[in-house]
C-alpha cells in the first residue's frame, strides 16, 4: 500500500463522518417538530456505511491488485429509523388531530449527541492519519539532503 492510498482511505473516512455529522444535525434540528399526521412526521435518519477493500475482482474474475480499485468507506445510503413515533396528547396544540394527539419524531437526543461526538472524533482521527502520512512524505523527501 502506498502513501497515496492512505490519503484516499482517510479522505473517504472523513467524507463518511461528515455525512454522519450532517444527518445527526438534521435529526437534532427536527427533534421537536410536530405533526398531526403519522405520515408527515419527520423520522430519524442514519447513514449506512460499507467498507470497500482494495482487492476487487475484475471482469475476468481475477483479483485487481494494481491499486486502481477503490478503497476506504463508502456511504451506501441514508435510511429512516423504524422506531415508533411519539404521540402526545396536546389538544390545544395547533397541529393536534381530531383526537387531540400531536406526533413527534422518533429522535432520541441522547443517542444523537453520542453519534455526534463519535462522528466528530472519527473525523479527527482521519485528519490525524492524513497529517501523519503528510509528515512521513515530508521526511522521506528530506532523506536525500
Amino acid at each position: 500500500m502506498s502513501l497515496a492510498n492512505i490519503f484516499t482511505i482517510a479522505g473517504s473516512g472523513m467524507n463518511a463522518q461528515n455525512i454522519r455529522l450532517n444527518t445527526t444535525a438534521s435529526n437534532i434540528a427536527n427533534a421537536e417538530t410536530a405533526s398531526s399526521s403519522i405520515d408527515q412526521v419527520y423520522r430519524a435518519r442514519h447513514p449506512v456505511f460499507k467498507a470497500v477493500h482494495q482487492q476487487v475482482l475484475n471482469q475476468s474474475g481475477m483479483a485487481d491488485m494494481t491499486g486502481n480499485s477503490p478503497m476506504g468507506v463508502q456511504v451506501q445510503g441514508i435510511v429512516e429509523s423504524d422506531a415508533p413515533l411519539q404521540p402526545r396528547y396536546e389538544p390545544h396544540h395547533p397541529e393536534a388531530n381530531e383526537e387531540g394527539y400531536v406526533y413527534y419524531p422518533n429522535v432520541n437526543i441522547v443517542e444523537e449527541m453520542a453519534n455526534m461526538i463519535s462522528a466528530s472524533r472519527g473525523f479527527q482521527v482521519n485528519v490525524d492519519v492524513m497529517n501523519s502520512a503528510k509528515q512521513m512524505v515530508q521526511r522521506v523527501l528530506t532523506l536525500g539532503q
